[in-house]
Formats: C-alpha cells, sequence, structure tokens
C-alpha cells in the first residue's frame, strides 16, 4: 500500500467550514479545496462574496473551486465571470445541465474560452464527460467532477467509469479529471490506480487518513476497546432492576 504522500492522485479537501479549510491548508498532501451551495448551506454561509474573498485571502496559494447558483444560462455566465475575478486560483464550478435537464455546454464554453478556469460539475455519464470535454478543448485549464460516490449509491461499480473517463480525459490536455463525492477512504486508493488526477476528500475522510496501512490485529483490538468503552459509559447493565 502506498504513503499518502507518494500517491499520484492530487487530495482537495471538499467542505466550506472556513476553519477547517485553514486548518487543512498546513497539511502538506491538500493540494486544493472544493466547495458547493449545499457546503455553504450546512456551514452557515450566509454571505457569498465575503466567503469567497476570506477563503482565498487565507488560501491564495492552491486551487479553490466556487459554484455558480443560478438557474438561467445568462445569469450563471455572468456568475461565473464575477467569481472568476476573485483570485488567480479560482476555478468557477458551473453544473453539466440546469435544473431542466438543459445542457449547460455552451455556458462552459464560453467561459473557457474566455479565460475562465471552469470545472464542470454534477457529471455522472459518460456521455456528460464526452460532452464536457467537448466544451472545454481548447479553452482554459479546466476540471471535470465526475460524482463517483453517487454511481456507486446507485449499486454501479464506479472504477470502470472512472477509467474509462480518464482515458476519455487523456485526449484533452489542460482538463483534469475529479474522482468527486467519494464514500470511503478505499476510494483514494482506487483514484490512484485508475490514474485520475484529483479526488475530492471531506473531513470525516480526512480524518482516517491515519488509518492508512494500520496493522489489522491493532484495529481489531482497538474497536474492542471502544465497544468496552462506550458500553461502560451509557452504564449497560442486564440487572433484574434495570430502567425498562
Amino acid at each position: 500500500m502506498k504513503a499518502i504522500l507518494d500517491l499520484g492522485v492530487k487530495l482537495y479537501a471538499d467542505g466550506a467550514d472556513i476553519s477547517q479549510m485553514v486548518a487543512l491548508r498546513s497539511r502538506p498532501y491538500i493540494s486544493g479545496f472544493t466547495t458547493n451551495p449545499t457546503l455553504m448551506h450546512k456551514a452557515g454561509v450566509h454571505h457569498y462574496r465575503q466567503f469567497g474573498r476570506a477563503v482565498l485571502a487565507a488560501i491564495p496559494d492552491r486551487p479553490v473551486s466556487f459554484e455558480v447558483f443560478s438557474d438561467d444560462f445568462a445569469e450563471m455566465e455572468a456568475q461565473g465571470r464575477a467569481i472568476a475575478t476573485w483570485g488567480p486560483c479560482v476555478y468557477v464550478k458551473v453544473p453539466v445541465t440546469n435544473t431542466r435537464g438543459d445542457s449547460s455546454h455552451g455556458v462552459i464554453h464560453r467561459l473557457s474560452h474566455a479565460g475562465v478556469r471552469v470545472n464542470v460539475t454534477a457529471v455522472l455519464t459518460l456521455e456528460q464527460i464526452a460532452e464536457a470535454l467537448d466544451a472545454l478543448r481548447g479553452g482554459a485549464p479546466s476540471n471535470i467532477s465526475v460524482f463517483a460516490g453517487r454511481i456507486a449509491d446507485t449499486g454501479r461499480d464506479p472504477v470502470p467509469i472512472m477509467a474509462q473517463a480518464v482515458a476519455m480525459a487523456a485526449e484533452a490536455p489542460g482538463t483534469e479529471l475529479i474522482w468527486a463525492s467519494p464514500r470511503e477512504l478505499l476510494n483514494v486508493f482506487q483514484a490512484d490506480a485508475v490514474g485520475c488526477h484529483i479526488i475530492t476528500l471531506t473531513t470525516d475522510i480526512l480524518n482516517k487518513l491515519d488509518l492508512v496501512g494500520k496493522d489489522l490485529g491493532e484495529l481489531s483490538l482497538d474497536t474492542v476497546k471502544m465497544f468496552r468503552r462506550d458500553a461502560l459509559a451509557v452504564g449497560l447493565t442486564l440487572s433484574e432492576d434495570e430502567p425498562r
């Protein structure tokens, strides 16, 4: 098993808690950051521009993705152009379609060819990957976020799909493929094995990195100790007079 620092895939932290983002910046294996409106909602972010400026002031030297939120393509493009002015490391996340399922190809193409670094998001199918690559070809450096975790949620194995996506992206210099929405730490090594450029990780998964390569016997003992500790903490008993 490879050590984290020996992996070819780059690790991006996924979240919108600015204190956590700043803390993660000090970890040498964190190469960039991603956010989205759902994460900002969970983190209690209400002032988008203020949040973005604060993040970039604290993290000026690594890629950070901020997402547009309009459902209208003209307004979506205007938002993308505005967000791109926040800093030189900004990537603008544009969903692959709007909420009506209409393709964002035109917006993606215009932004990318105007010099905006686009991160095409909410991608789940190979057809969507092909369409995104077509829109981005010849434009600014870009990302395509394939939601491998959501693919897995449907009972499909995302690994073959991601391997094919990597092969497709290889024909588009300047475009990096992101393994998005991972569900477990194992996904990091799967992403690395198929040659994916980037994987996004929530804090919950990042906190498991210390387990990489841990002896399984030790982990078993730690688990037994946890069960015993929690049983004592809750005061479990089988006495006849226990509360019913």
